[in-house]
């Protein structure tokens, strides 16, 4: 099996969370791990880490064989850990092009990508909300971001959006495709034929009953309706602040949140560090860790890579999944 993955944001932590799994003792890759990066750019962090850097080169004709592999991709100007420059935002942007690219043509199994800095994306004049929306513009499908912590998974209906989009952006067709989307990706995860899935209210108090808003009343409780007519097993919508409790989430599969800050928090609150992202709704499998570049640590030897770890885990058994 072969995996292949996106350094991201060069300036920040990415090639040192690669650096550093691949002499973690605690780690064994589980497929042929092919790199994408700038090879003097991973060198000359191995050189401020002290740590080797040795990875062959990635041959396409070669049989997969679990390991480090690296594909060169040289950034258009020199890097400086910790200082983005906007001349490498396209460099950032063609490791995912052909990372996705290759899944999609079957050349590679599964994705994971490191975290990239969508601000120096847009002031390179790119137009970017994030790698789930930019994914699924290059390979199709309706993207549903969901982040995993242990047994507690929080999936979105709106991702990267200001919040005072979010309520036009929650339609009935959008929460369908939603719903759909996260309870066929639970049943093939899980194995279960009906999976338990808990969805949060927009408003405080999930609306109060129309006097803290109505887009409960509305929007969301019709389109949970529906989705119970069609086989799903949508509760809600629940107050977001007592849906999070340990009660509420005792047997249930996972949780749909209505935007980015709701669940999210909760999320990273209980496993920061070791949560992976996930992309479903897509053709092909993509894993990511669960935090951003962290220029202030790049270079420094001081970042950690247990998200990392479990992104590559991940994405190798969502990939042997679907492939049976």
């Amino acid at each position: 099996m072969r995996l292949v993955v996106s350094s991201g944001e060069p300036a920040g932590i990415g090639p040192d969370l690669l650096l550093a799994l691949a002499v973690d003792p605690d780690f064994t890759p589980p497929a042929e791990l092919i790199v994408l990066g700038d090879r003097e750019v991973f060198a000359a962090r191995a050189e401020a880490l002290n740590l080797p850097f040795d990875w062959p080169d990635f041959d396409s004709k070669a049989s997969p064989a679990a390991g480090f592999r690296f594909e060169h991709m040289p950034a258009p100007e020199p890097v400086t850990p910790g200082h983005l420059n906007t001349a490498n935002a396209r460099h950032v942007l063609d490791m995912l092009d052909y990372a996705a690219d290759g899944c999609r043509e079957g050349r590679f199994d599964a994705l994971v990508t490191a975290p990239l800095h969508k601000g120096v994306i847009n002031e390179a004049g790119i137009p970017f909300t994030g790698h789930t929306e930019y994914l699924a513009d290059r390979v199709g499908g309706h993207p549903v971001m969901m982040l995993v912590a242990d047994r507690l998974r929080v999936a979105l209906v709106t991702t990267h959006l200001p919040l005072a989009e979010v309520p036009a952006a929650i339609t009935g067709e959008t929460l369908a495709v939603v719903l759909d989307t996260l309870h066929a990706a639970m049943r093939e995860w899980l194995g279960t034929l009906r999976p338990r899935i808990l969805v949060a209210g927009l408003n405080p108090h999930a609306g109060e009953s129309g006097h803290l808003g109505d887009e409960e009343i509305r929007v969301i409780g019709p389109a949970l309706e529906a989705a119970r007519t069609r086989g799903i097993q949508a509760i809600g919508p629940l107050p977001a602040d007592t849906l999070f409790t340990p009660r509420h989430l005792e047997g249930a599969d996972a949780v749909l949140a209505m935007f980015h800050d709701q669940g999210l928090p909760v999320l990273k609150y209980a496993g920061f560090g070791r949560a992976v992202n996930v992309t479903l709704g897509l053709p092909i499998v993509r894993t990511s860790v669960d935090h951003g570049t962290a220029l202030d640590l790049a270079g420094t030897g001081r970042a950690e890579h247990g998200s990392l770890a479990a992104a590559i885990d991940l994405a190798c058994e969502q990939a042997e999944r679907r492939a049976a």
